[in-house]
């Protein structure tokens, strides 16, 4: 390669490192951010299909999340085991995997039903590690045989390292906002039977009727008027409320 041609080659490759960070720290969400990088991984190896697989630590697998070529049924439910196909490998080994062609012959290959980039010819898989942690893999596919240069994998290779880091802080947060959400759900819930205890109390006092008659009441009002239970409930303790006030009003008179 002349020198003109790997000046050329290195100022590209700084642009597209450039690009990346900048993508990766705008505030775009975690899907819209992989949408732009696969889009410069396109560019930067002229390939032709790139996918972005993500690990799923309760199954111990990884999972399609992003893709170029569109596999709307397969984002979110097509599944590798750690190890399983070329992809599962890099996932287990957390290494490079470069295939000019014939990748579909290499003994860790695994088609895989539907993905129409198993028939491509040259397969470069790159994993996605943020601080020792495994986060997914990136691949990328040619559709004919393709000799990976220096800049191609390196620039795969920095890419994988930018979205360990960003995809494990999006993962954290979305970790953190699914407890906060689940404490919040137990607070309503806790508050819920609350209201419904009292409110049972209420009829129970008011009818002279057992508590699960009671309760009965209510869900079978809920039914009829389709209105959450917790509404009735509270309907029934503002009732409650408003009589003994009139109460103490009528005894202060």
């Amino acid at each position: 390669m002349a020198a003109r041609d790997i000046r050329t080659a290195s100022q590209s490759q700084v642009s597209i490192f450039h690009q990346v960070s900048s993508i990766l720290s705008s505030n775009l969400s975690l899907d819209e951010m992989l949408g732009e990088v696969i889009g410069l991984a396109v560019r930067a190896t002229a390939c032709d299909a790139c996918l972005v697989y993500l690990i799923d630590h309760d199954s111990n697998e990884i999972v399609l999340r992003a893709s170029q070529v569109p596999h709307a049924g397969a984002l979110g439910t097509l599944r590798l085991k750690i190890g399983e196909g070329i992809t599962g490998w890099v996932a287990e080994q957390r290494s490079v995997v470069a295939l000019s062609e014939n990748a579909a012959t290499d003994p860790r290959f695994k088609r895989l039903q539907g993905l129409i980039e198993d028939t491509y010819e040259a397969f470069l898989s790159v994993p996605i590690v943020s601080g020792g942690e495994l986060i997914g893999v990136v691949n990328v596919h040619h559709r004919v045989r393709h000799d990976h240069t220096r800049e191609e994998t390196g620039t795969m290779i920095f890419i994988g390292e930018q979205l360990g880091v960003v995809i494990s802080k999006s993962l954290l947060e979305e970790e953190n906002a699914r407890l906060v959400e689940e404490t919040q759900e137990m607070k309503r819930e806790l508050e819920t039977r609350k209201l419904m205890e009292r409110a049972k109390g209420i009829l129970q006092q008011r009818h002279g009727i057992t508590e699960e008659d009671a309760y009965l009441r209510l869900r079978n009002q809920s039914r009829r008027l389709r209105r959450p239970i917790r509404e009735l409930a509270e309907a029934i303790i503002l009732t409650e409320e408003l009589n003994r006030q009139g109460k103490a009003g009528d005894s202060a008179e």
